[in-house]
């Protein structure tokens, strides 16, 4: 803090001394003086702090609104009144100020794509925003990590175990669920009933996510209905977060209080609370077959092998980052993050390849083409030019994650053209402004594979394609996301005849961040009538065979 700014801060206090002691001294009840005093008080407090803000501020000298300068509640009121528009709101800043705007007391937020590489460095240090990573009452994970050291610690050990090489060798699995997805579709055609489809994908990448991860399945693709009430509890998750973001002490009053009263408060959380309390149980039981023999192999309380439980334990994290309460959350921020995205990239690309029969006969041509047998290896998925520009184009248009994601520099200035931003400023860019871009993303609003299909240009395209985000922190599962989508997208699309119950380009069109991109209040979702299966005996029973070898 600047000299003047104490400077100021001690004239404050004296003033406030001096004009609030004859009005104790003056009023007749001890009452009527603390309310008089506090009044008083309080209109001295929002003066200072708005002469903070404005003038003494580090920032202060930033274009944007005074009033999203001066308080909080600015954003308060856009997130959780408007419900999910203040990154809305911020692109309508940038219209009026220019590519760099203050959008809060304590934060910048720049639109210039060329930026983007620099702020999110994959070299040098980043911290995140407690802002952004309090949302979700995990700060023992690596995606909670403020400090870029502590995250840097904690990514280390599960960058090998999400590698593209270790997840192709997870092909056999993958195929399993693939089929297992498909099987509950074909029991779902006999319904006759419209289907809607981001319960069956999230039951989908849910249970690969979980049953890599955690050595266990919760068995969603199990369920007829493909588990809808996890879905709920997503988004009931993602809502509370953007609600309380600014009110970290009730995401943390939650944890504390029992599964019964928070059930009643919202029932649609249950499944998270049962979600946190397996995986806590299934850390504490790899913890104890570490240290000790005493678990026999054939005991069904074991872990299997290979979990992303061994895989920290046995790094080399100091011992109180290997702690069950610690484990349990890193493993739970993978699930909810890779279920989730992972369901909306694949409803959203199949609303659009049934709103397009055109795009949808391209890709059922070339895999005709180059898997004529249904027998193609992932490795081949991610060489077929259109099926791969299909997956492209969804994670572009999806925006699965909405919000912005602020960096600082920790130790030394950023530098946006003239502009010097201080070390610990927190700055945020924002996907949602890279993928709609109309310089780079022309027409970007329509959902178009063939913008990828030039290996030039899908070159120059990835620079700005930002669905993970990038640098040292961008999202850690990358691969696995990349191959749930072919390996679905390859099979659904093939095997299956469906059309479009009652859905419009308005049930995917983002148009609220609530952290995750939400289209308009009231959507149904993404709704198809599965009319025909078309796949081929031979071929599922030689995908069988591939997932079970």
């Amino acid at each position: 803090m600047s000299s003047l700014s104490l400077c100021l801060r001690g004239c404050i206090g004296r003033f406030f001394f001096f004009a609030t002691l004859p009005t104790i001294m003056w009023c007749p009840t001890f009452l009527t003086q603390m309310t008089l005093s506090l009044g008083i008080g309080g209109v001295i407090y929002v003066f200072w702090l708005a002469i903070a803000r404005l003038l003494f501020s580090p920032i202060a000298h930033f274009p944007g609104p005074k009033l999203a300068a001066l308080t909080m509640w600015y954003e308060f009121y856009y997130d959780s009144f408007l419900e999910g528009q203040y990154t809305f709101r911020i692109a309508e800043m940038h219209r009026k100020y220019g590519p760099i705007v203050r959008i809060s007391p304590h934060e910048l937020h720049i639109d210039d794509p060329e930026y983007y590489e620099e702020l999110y460095s994959r070299d040098t240090p980043r911290n995140k925003s407690l802002h952004l990573t309090g949302m979700f009452g995990a700060p023992a994970s690596a995606f909670g990590s403020v400090d870029y050291r502590r995250h840097r610690m904690r990514r280390k050990p599960m960058n090998p175990f999400f590698s593209q090489q270790r997840i192709r060798r997870l092909e056999p699995m993958l195929r399993n669920m693939v089929n297992k997805l498909c099987d509950g579709l074909r029991a779902w055609k006999d319904r006759h009933a419209p289907l809607q489809v981001y319960h069956a994908f999230n039951a989908f990448t849910t249970d690969v996510v979980v049953e890599y991860t955690m050595g266990q399945s919760f068995h969603y693709l199990d369920d007829p209905d493909f588990s809808p009430q996890w879905s709920n509890t997503i988004q009931a998750i993602v809502h509370a977060g953007i609600q309380f973001k600014q009110f970290r002490w009730i995401i943390n009053l939650f944890e504390l209080l029992p599964r019964w009263l928070v059930i009643r408060i919202n029932p649609d959380i249950g499944p998270v609370i049962d979600q946190k309390i397996e995986s806590m149980r299934l850390a504490s039981l790899v913890i104890d077959s570490q240290s000790s023999d005493s678990i026999s192999k054939d005991d069904k309380n074991s872990v299997p092998k290979g979990t992303l439980f061994h895989a920290l334990l046995e790094s080399t994290l100091p011992p109180e980052e290997k702690a069950a309460n610690r484990l349990s959350q890193e493993v739970f921020t993978v699930i909810v993050a890779g279920g989730e995205t992972t369901a909306k990239n694949l409803a959203t690309i199949t609303f659009h390849l049934l709103k397009d029969p055109e795009k949808l006969q391209k890709l059922r041509e070339e895999l005709n083409r180059l898997d004529p047998n249904g027998t193609a290896s992932l490795v081949e998925y991610e060489a077929m030019p259109y099926l791969s520009s299909v997956m492209l184009e969804g994670l572009r248009i999806t925006n699965a994650v909405a919000t912005r994601l602020q960096r600082s520099s920790p130790d030394q200035p950023l530098w946006y053209k003239d502009w010097v931003i201080p070390p610990g400023v927190p700055v945020g860019m924002t996907s949602l402004f890279m993928h709609h871009n109309e310089d780079i993303f022309p027409n970007s609003q329509s959902f178009v594979p063939e913008r990828w299909m030039d290996p030039t240009q899908r070159l120059h395209l990835e620079k700005y394609l930002v669905a993970f985000s990038k640098g040292s922190r961008q999202c850690i599962g990358i691969p696995l996301a990349k191959a749930g989508i072919l390996l679905a997208v390859a099979t659904i699309f093939r095997d299956f005849e469906m059309e479009l119950y009652k859905t419009t380009i308005d049930d995917v069109r983002i148009v609220r961040d609530m952290f995750n991109g939400y289209p308009r209040k009231g959507s149904q979702g993404v709704r198809v009538v599965i009319k025909e299966w078309k796949g081929r005996e031979t071929e599922r029973e030689f995908s069988r065979t591939i997932s079970h070898s």
